[in-house]
């Protein structure tokens, strides 16, 4: 119907890979600040740096101000270096793609998108979906190499358990009781399962609509 749909958006943590996707009817500061707010705050500890793709939807004053206000360095990607964002890049495409995939969403369906994100998708693949972390080795020639044995891998809740001194990158109020009580409510395949039971839901309720429009 030559509308735009909705747009996702995608914001992960370099350490942990815990990531907050969410979606926008339109791609302008109006639907990306709240966007943005929300998902620095529901990341379980502080963010320090922000590193943005090199759109002007997010390089802007308002988002500067914002992320002065927080305290977060702002950095952005170069032009035509997609490498500078590679992890969530990456992400957009194991995670996002696969589970919304490329169809076109109308953008009425953003909150029922949202729901299904933060409610099912987001919960999934922090607490309960494992991913691969680098083992970093550095040769004689002091060039680093990478490996990503199976021995590093966990989800990327408990990469954050991981790491040395964890409580002190909690936000106040923030404690690891609250976050295992979330973690450990159901186990890694129920969680799969309402993931992808709520899916279908999504997609079913979006069809019928359309085919009913139609």
């Amino acid at each position: 119907d030559g509308i735009k749909g909705v747009y996702h958006i995608n914001a992960v943590d370099e350490v942990t890979q815990i990531q907050i996707a969410c979606s926008v009817e339109k791609i302008s500061e109006h639907y990306l600040i709240p966007i943005l707010e929300m998902q620095i705050r529901d990341f379980p500890f502080v963010v320090l740096g922000f590193h943005s793709d090199n759109g002007s939807e997010y390089i802007n004053k308002r988002v500067a101000a914002l992320l002065d206000k927080l305290l977060i360095e702002l950095t952005k990607s170069r032009s035509r270096h997609s490498n500078d964002n590679a992890l969530v890049e990456s992400k957009n495409g194991s995670i996002v793609r696969k589970h919304l995939g490329y169809m076109h969403i109308p953008q009425k369906w953003v909150p029922l998108v949202n729901e299904f994100l933060m409610n099912h998708l987001n919960p999934y693949v922090n607490y309960h979906r494992p991913c691969f972390f680098p083992e970093i080795k550095t040769d004689s020639k002091g060039k680093q190499r990478k490996s990503y044995p199976f021995k590093k891998m966990m989800t990327p809740y408990e990469k954050l358990k991981s790491l040395p001194n964890a409580e002190d990158y909690l936000k106040p109020g923030v404690t690891f009781e609250d976050l295992d009580a979330t973690a450990f409510a159901i186990s890694d395949n129920e969680s799969a399962q309402n993931m992808n039971k709520a899916k279908r839901k999504l997609f079913q309720t979006i069809h019928e609509q359309v085919n009913q429009a139609t």
